[in-house]
């Protein structure tokens, strides 16, 4: 039987999610998963971070899901990647809940802690999550 809890640190830049482990209470879930999975083979790329965030887009678009919520659950169930691998509003929600305590409300999950252990682990920067995007604001100018 798979230990769900387990990550193996080796020099894998991606590790695939495992199923649900219960799978009969967890139908959406397991929905996901197995959409994902299954759309994961067709992708015509060969960057596998390429294929990852297609297969997430594909899964959230066919369920009527947002991409963000679709990349949580996959990284509940175990998916580890680079940060290109992962939708923008994933990586907002992430990094917004990284800079929390674990106890924190809002702080990260389990998942989240070991997958920030694998950016770094990967070579990720370690400031990925202070850089983002900043709106400007319009002025008007008269000439």
């Amino acid at each position: 039987m798979t230990n769900h809890t387990t990550f193996i640190e080796d020099e894998t830049r991606v590790a695939l999610p495992l199923p649900p482990k219960d799978a009969l209470n967890s139908a959406a879930d397991m929905d996901v998963y197995a959409r994902f999975m299954r759309h994961l083979r067709h992708v015509p790329n060969s960057r596998e971070e390429i294929k990852i965030l297609s297969a997430i887009q594909f899964t959230a678009d066919m369920m009527d899901y947002t991409d963000a919520v679709v990349a949580r659950i996959l990284v509940d169930l175990g998916l580890r990647a680079p940060r290109m691998a992962f939708p923008a509003a994933f990586l907002k929600f992430a990094d917004q809940s990284l800079m929390r305590e674990r106890h924190d409300v809002g702080g990260p999950t389990k998942a989240l802690l070991e997958l920030r252990q694998h950016w770094t682990a990967i070579g990720e920067s370690p400031f990925s999550s202070i850089m983002g995007e900043y709106s400007l604001i319009r002025d008007s100018v008269y000439i």
